[in-house]
């Protein structure tokens, strides 16, 4: 027996990178996976095929997760489908780096919608249709306790919320039978932070490894904290730093 078998898990930004690995992590242990993805159609559709093809379960869904009624959508997609979530992980995110006096208001927006307040919305809509045992997984960063230089002052800001939401959310939902955990990445090979240049040579002065994470290492703590074996925690904030932060 697979550890999520029969369970309906939603990945928002589960297309590419951490999410991708994420969502194939999820179908391998049995759950039925609905991730969304933004742009790539194609690229979203191939890994649907893939793990299709391995014997897993996955639909994607076109959704731009700063737009409320899109996360919305795919929540009553799923439920017209499936009849309930159990697993939510909260991926979806994005990064604009400046210098601090460069940021504009539609960079706070943007920042803030995607990395926030659709962290905030997509939850609330998954619980109404969670039973007992749920989970509620976001993905934030490493930064959020040790900012590694300037230019991500925004980026750092919006990832801090979400400590104070999974604390909050985990008093909220825990007479509900519902864990609420954050799992912080730190340096992880990706097409948007990869692993083969100057600036992740420097990164890797700061990691008490030395090297790089895989999307996998990520996949891995969120698929624990889906499973029955995570139970009893919640609130927790489980870094994937490689000791960076240590």
């Amino acid at each position: 027996m697979k550890n999520l078998s029969n369970k309906i898990a939603v990945v928002t930004g589960g297309s590419r990178g951490i999410g991708a690995a994420i969502t194939r992590k999820l179908a391998a242990e049995g759950a039925h996976v609905i991730f969304t993805y933004q742009n790539s159609a194609e690229k979203a559709e191939a890994l649907a095929d893939d793990i299709k093809n391995n014997g897993g379960n996955a639909i994607a869904f076109a959704a731009d997760s700063s737009n409320p009624s899109d996360l919305q959508n795919v929540i009553e997609k799923t439920v017209q489908q499936f009849g309930k979530i159990d697993i939510l992980v909260n991926n979806a995110g994005i990064y604009v780096g400046k210098p601090f006096e460069n940021y504009t208001a539609e960079d706070y927006q943007s920042t803030m919608d995607v990395n926030v307040r659709a962290v905030f919305l997509g939850s609330q809509e998954a619980v109404k249709h969670m039973p007992q045992g749920g989970r509620i997984i976001s993905i934030g960063s490493n930064m959020a306790e040790n900012s590694i230089g300037p230019q991500t002052t925004l980026y750092t800001m919006s990832k801090s919320a979400l400590q104070g939401f999974t604390r909050g959310l985990a008093r909220d939902l825990g007479p509900k039978k519902i864990t609420v955990n954050l799992v912080q990445p730190g340096p992880i090979n990706t097409d948007m932070n990869p692993d083969n240049t100057e600036f992740a040579d420097f990164l890797r002065t700061r990691m008490a490894t030395g090297e790089y994470g895989k999307s996998e290492d990520i996949a891995n703590a969120v698929a624990f904290l889906a499973s029955e074996e995570s139970g009893f925690i919640t609130g927790s904030f489980v870094t994937v730093d490689g000791g960076f932060n240590a």
